[in-house]
């Protein structure tokens, strides 16, 4: 029984250690000509990797949550109106992408570096698919700001998706030197 409790304890310890990863990675910003970016996503795929699909979602939905309630753990502040800015999708994303990630990062205890791009590959896809859907929205529907559909992509794909392309090498990079550190049998369902 004590040692179920541990293993409660070392899941939720690792959560919030990625739920802070994400907050801090909000703050990191790298500036490229046209649009700075930031280390939100590396942690986001990294959570899925390493924490697996369900508790990487966890991870981001905590961090997701601490932003709705005021904390300012978004790059631009946080608060419940921080869902009509148009970048909140990608936010939306986050916890799907890092679900998605895991999910197939976690189909074999010993993943490949083929899976974990792939995994890498399918979160980012999840994050650009949501953002980029709510950003139009909420950009044309709400703010009253029309942007066509291939506007949005240049500016929201186009520029930012080759630095998602080094975060996405980064993060499997990281997740098989950290893989090691971290139990995987301890993060299977207890």
């Amino acid at each position: 029984m004590i040692k179920n409790n541990t293993f409660n304890i070392r899941n939720l310890a690792l959560c919030a250690l990625f739920t802070a990863l994400i907050s801090v990675g909000a703050f990191i910003k790298i500036p490229l000509p046209g649009i700075p970016f930031t280390l939100q996503t590396l942690f986001v795929l990294l959570a899925g990797m390493l924490l697996g699909s369900k508790r990487g979602a966890i991870a981001v939905l905590v961090y997701i949550f601490i932003g709705l309630v005021g904390i300012p753990v978004f790059s631009g502040g946080g608060g419940i109106l921080y869902v009509l800015k148009p970048s909140f999708g990608y936010i939306i994303g986050f916890a799907l992408g890092a679900f998605v990630t895991g999910l197939i990062a976690e189909r074999k205890p010993e993943s490949s570096i083929f899976r974990l791009i792939l995994a890498g590959l399918a979160g980012t896809a999840v994050i650009y698919a949501l953002g980029l859907t709510w950003y139009y929205f909420i950009a044309n529907y709400y703010l009253g700001t029309p942007m066509g559909a291939g506007a949005l992509m240049v500016s929201g794909f186009l520029m930012t998706f080759p630095a998602d392309l080094i975060k996405i090498a980064l993060s499997v990079v990281l997740a098989k030197r950290l893989a090691p550190f971290i139990d995987r049998a301890m993060l299977k369902e207890a």
